[in-house]
């Protein structure tokens, strides 16, 4: 019967349960579940499924109260109605019923009307709770879509970012994916959850964002920066943060933590505010080490790539004092990862090999 409330009926006395069951089956939508034992209930409580109960106070091995008692403390029974059916109308048994958890009382013997009537409120209760159940669900089920698609429009939001910032300097579009991706195995060695270590990958490619707001003649010149122009150039990690600040997105704010602190360094020299060791936020030093590892290892107008053996052994020099020791043990702990990263984003498209 579809959606049938299931009513378990314990009792020992055979023509007291075959009673039941018959008025049960005269209750509209409902279906009996009839277990002579108490000791067989427990057996069979972990694939029982009911949604109301008639137990017999008076039976062999485990009385009523305590068989409530013990159904009770199975959490998915927490708010099932029980019934006690008793012929003791002392007033100490009712309350220990009560407070074993019974919500109603018959007496024996059996009256027919009353205990039809008595089942149908409460075949109502559990209705009710079977409705509140199934919207608690469905509201769920919805805020869970909602919530999805906000999710989806938030990383749209950021990949039309850093796709922009990618324009001011294609000259180093990979370096953007690469970095990300080596923030995100860092991030996972550091014991970060699934969910932060994709958030990281896609927080991460923003955090040159700020460039965009670097004058070209110093952005994209060919030679090295002078003195005033590289502090006109380390005035993107402040852009940066600029642009990103501000934000209810969880994820814009995770990117402008990142734009404002991945040039900082472990020993306090860092820029744009000189924070020294863990007052730099983990993803900021998270960032730096990633970042350094693939400016290092790629080729730019005015440098060659150093191999990835240099750039490990260099950074691992700089533990302490321009890294965060424990990122730099994070790095040569997954310096295959970052190989693997290496060799699936080259900056040339044609060489580009994908990894499992």
């Amino acid at each position: 019967m579809k959606n049938a409330t299931r009513i378990l009926i314990v009792e020992d006395n055979r023509t007291n349960r075959m009673l039941m069951e018959m008025l049960v089956g005269q209750i509209p939508n409902c279906v009996a579940i009839s277990h002579m034992s108490p000791v067989d209930v427990l057996r069979d409580l972990p694939t029982l499924a009911f949604d109301l109960a008639i137990v017999d106070y008076q039976m062999p091995e485990i009385n009523g109260i305590e068989l409530i008692e013990r159904i009770r403390s199975e959490p998915r029974f927490a708010d099932t109605p029980f019934v006690m059916v008793t012929a003791d109308g002392d007033a100490g048994t009712r309350i220990d019923a009560i407070h074993a958890g019974a919500t109603e009382f018959l007496h024996k013997p059996i009256e027919p009307v009353e205990f039809k009537a008595r089942m149908r409120n409460l075949v109502r209760l559990c209705e009710a709770q079977r409705d509140l159940v199934h919207r608690a669900e469905w509201l769920k089920i919805e805020v869970d879509k909602a919530t999805q698609e906000l999710r989806h429009r938030e990383e749209e939001i950021i990949n039309r970012l850093t796709l922009a910032a990618g324009y001011k300097d294609r000259e180093t579009a990979m370096h953007t994916t690469r970095m990300a991706h080596y923030s995100s195995v860092l991030a996972n060695q550091l014991g970060f959850s699934a969910d932060q270590c994709r958030d990281i990958l896609l927080a991460a490619p923003m955090h040159d964002v700020g460039k965009v707001g670097i004058p070209d003649a110093i952005l994209l010149k060919q030679d090295q920066l002078s003195s005033d122009e590289k502090l006109r150039m380390n005035e993107h990690t402040r852009i940066g943060a600029a642009i990103l600040a501000g934000s209810a997105c969880a994820l814009l704010q995770l990117a402008a933590e990142i734009a404002e602190t991945h040039h900082e360094r472990w020993d306090g020299t860092g820029y744009p505010n000189g924070l020294l060791g863990e007052a730099i936020p983990l993803v900021g030093r998270i960032a730096a080490v990633a970042d350094v590892f693939d400016a290092l290892t790629s080729e730019r107008p005015y440098k060659k790539a150093w191999p990835t053996d240099r750039a490990f052994a260099y950074i691992k020099a700089q533990s302490g004092t321009h890294f965060d020791p424990r990122c730099v043990e994070a790095l040569l702990a997954a310096s295959n990862e970052f190989l693997e990263v290496k060799s699936a984003y080259p900056d040339d498209p044609a060489e580009k090999r994908y990894v499992a």
